[in-house]
């Protein structure tokens, strides 16, 4: 089968009860909106080490500079060609391999992203995450994260 790859790798930051989460928002070409709390993170580039590409993901998000602490997770999933969102893309199916850190912030301000896919950010309490409209990768992440957290 021919398919395409990415590789993305992601942080989660939590302290105090609440984790860091940006809002993505991204138009489709065909004008529909996809959007949903995400985990501060994206895409490596070429040449690029799984920890690098989180910490400049991460300070490009949120203008936070974070230690990474241990891998999470690893999640696989699949993205059908009809379902992708930029119809160049379409006629390929994704494979998406997202990873996952555990990490802290170290320095730096919390800022939103200018001219990303992302237009807010913002620390949310951990009991507000079932209400919340999020993709699929922060539920995967905090079940990680509870099995991960001391009493």
């Amino acid at each position: 089968m021919d398919f395409d790859t990415r590789v993305g790798c992601y942080a989660w930051i939590e302290r105090d009860g609440q984790v860091l989460l940006p809002h993505w928002r991204e138009w489709a070409a065909t004008g529909r909106e996809h959007s949903g709390w995400t985990l501060p993170g994206g895409g490596m580039e070429a040449g690029e080490a799984p920890e690098e590409c989180c910490l400049r993901e991460v300070r490009e998000e949120t203008g936070l500079e974070v230690r990474l602490s241990r891998l999470l997770g690893v999640r696989n999933h699949w993205v059908a060609a009809e379902d992708r969102i930029h119809h160049a893309d379409r006629g390929r199916p994704l494979q998406g391999l997202q990873v996952v850190y555990l990490a802290e912030v170290t320095g730096g301000t919390l800022t939103v992203e200018v001219d990303g896919s992302t237009d807010d950010v913002r620390w949310v309490p951990l009991e507000q995450l079932p209400g919340l409209r999020t993709v699929s990768l922060v539920d995967a992440a905090a079940g990680w994260a509870s099995a991960h957290r001391i009493p």
